[in-house]
């Protein structure tokens, strides 16, 4: 029931549905789960661990705000593990890697040519060109640290900074760069490319942070 209760809360976090700062109720949510206070407060322990909760003693359970500091070090240890996940996929890519990356990011060009100027969204699983490339790396912990802690942080990130302009394009051939690394072998290169493009992304969103927060009324 705590796991029931905990993947249909996470989903609507994420999906903006409780926004940053949002008081989670024990006893509201019990009552809307038909559970009893035991697997709520079990979800919402849950959920602190993967980051997207703060639970404050005597206070108790709220979405977690996520500051700019919060989301530079976020930033930084996805440059670190993901320039890892695309050196080790690069070292294990098979003869179709390259066609199977190939044929997502034209799934993707596609997607981004609709809207230019927006974010570059991704499906979830094998429709995310990151997590794509995490589970081509083939180690767990790495995965599990990506999947179950830094990726629902930064969704929430982005629910929080849902207008922030996407970088597309630029993107996207930082991508298509990576891929073809991957698909050559050429471990270090792949690993040097992904570190750049998460930084990339940090720097842009940092940019456009600092623009929301000065138009933002004191």
């Amino acid at each position: 029931m705590a796991e029931r209760v905990a993947l249909a809360l996470q989903g609507e976090i994420l999906e903006g549905r409780f926004p940053p700062g949002a008081r989670l109720g024990e006893v509201a949510l019990a009552e809307r789960f038909d559970v009893s206070r035991g697997p709520v407060r079990t979800a919402l322990n849950q959920l602190a661990e993967t980051g997207i909760v703060t639970i404050v003693p005597n206070s108790g359970a709220r979405v977690r705000e996520l500051g700019r500091e919060d989301a530079r070090a976020l930033y930084e240890v996805r440059a670190a593990l993901e320039a890892e996940a695309a050196r080790l996929a690069a070292g294990r890519a098979d003869a179709g890697a390259g066609d199977m990356l190939d044929k997502l990011l034209g799934q993707h060009a596609d997607e981004v040519s609709a809207h230019p100027q927006g974010a570059y969204l991704q499906g979830p699983g094998d429709r995310d060109f990151h997590m794509v490339i995490a589970r081509m790396g083939g180690n767990p912990i790495i995965l599990r640290y990506l999947t179950r802690e830094l990726y629902p942080q930064l969704s929430l990130l982005r629910v929080k900074h849902r207008n922030v302009t996407g970088r597309g394009q630029a993107a996207l051939t930082e991508h298509r760069r990576i891929a073809e690394a991957i698909a050559c072998g050429d471990a270090e290169v792949a690993g040097l490319l992904m570190r750049r493009h998460i930084r990339a992304s940090w720097e842009a969103l940092e940019a456009q942070l600092g623009a929301v927060t000065k138009e933002t009324p004191a």
